[in-house]
């Protein structure tokens, strides 16, 4: 895998994400999730950005973000990873015991149109892919269940869209996503690469030095 990038530019979108280490289980009961949105909560109050969707699954986490000024996007995760790993460890009565998750968030920036609703769809859906839900909306440690639910935390939380969201957006984001962009977000996750058109691409692989996502991995040679 090629270096991550860790550019952090107001105005451009990303898709977020980070694992806890080893990929263990660490968010099981209600106790866990909730420790995680009285974290976002309070996190947002100190480094506001523009949240527009996030998933809480069991051993990791997916978000869409726009920072507001260069640098906001490292300093809100790193002051919500910090305070959700104290609340974390205070609730399981662990203090001290080390950090949840791999390292440093990993992100990768994401054209707006037409892919900004296909990445919610994606973020959104993903404990309806993994079987956890019969509905992308049932699951209530997401953005999408704050929405349907109009939980007060949606204003605290949630950001306007930057592109108006479709009529069936709930039908559409209970459909399989179609194959092709799910290999391509995938692509990007393990590439470090953007996301969009081919134009589009190239000319952020360009302005931000992202030469090496574009790289094909080295493969040994057959004896």
């Amino acid at each position: 895998m090629p270096r991550q990038s860790r550019i952090d530019i107001a105005g451009e979108v990303y898709h977020v994400i980070n694992r806890a280490n080893a990929r263990t289980w660490i968010f099981e009961t209600d106790g866990d999730y909730n420790a995680v949105l009285e974290s976002l909560e309070e996190t947002i109050k100190k480094v506001p950005l523009d949240i527009f969707s996030f998933c809480i699954m069991s051993n990791h986490w997916h978000f869409s973000v726009r920072p507001k000024s260069d640098g906001d996007m490292g300093r809100f995760f790193g002051k919500f990873t910090q305070k959700l790993t104290q609340r974390w460890h205070k609730y399981h009565k662990t203090v001290g015991s080390g950090h949840l998750f791999q390292g440093r968030f990993k992100s990768f920036l994401v054209q707006t149109d037409p892919y900004f609703i296909q990445l919610m769809k994606y973020i959104e859906a993903n404990p309806l892919r993994a079987g956890l839900v019969s509905k992308a909306e049932a699951w209530r440690w997401g953005s999408l269940y704050l929405r349907t639910t109009s939980s007060e935390l949606i204003g605290k939380i949630l950001a306007t869209w930057p592109v108006d969201m479709p009529n069936d957006y709930l039908e559409t984001v209970n459909q399989p996503l179609q194959k092709i962009f799910l290999d391509q977000v995938r692509n990007s996750v393990v590439r470090g690469r953007p996301l969009g058109r081919v134009e589009w691409v190239e000319k952020k692989v360009d302005e931000y030095g992202l030469e090496s996502s574009m790289r094909e991995p080295h493969r040994p040679k057959l004896k």
